[in-house]
């Protein structure tokens, strides 16, 4: 199981994560992301979903169209943990590919 990080440092990682922010309501990240159209939206979900499924860790996310919100926490640990931190910067890397 992956460890809870401390404020600190969920604070100087998201410094390097463009868009993303920290959830006031729960310890947990997250990002509105918006494509060109619902073809875009779809291609990133699934380049996501695959990384999800390497990695074992899995978004809480929605899609509208060509806007997809997600959500990143990691619930073992009861919060944002490098698992997320990694899913961020992926989903950002993927977020350019489309």
């Amino acid at each position: 199981m992956a460890d809870k990080l401390i404020d600190d440092v969920i604070t100087k990682e998201l410094e390097n994560l463009n868009g993303w922010k920290r959830l006031e309501t729960r310890h947990a990240l997250y990002k509105k992301f918006i494509f060109k159209d619902f073809n875009q939206a779809w291609g990133f979900m699934s380049r996501v979903a695959a990384l999800a499924e390497r990695i074992n860790h899995h978004p809480e996310w929605s899609n509208i169209y060509r806007t997809v919100e997600v959500t990143l926490t990691t619930h073992d640990a009861g919060g944002i943990t490098d698992l997320d931190i990694q899913m961020a910067r992926a989903m950002n890397d993927y977020e350019q590919l489309s």
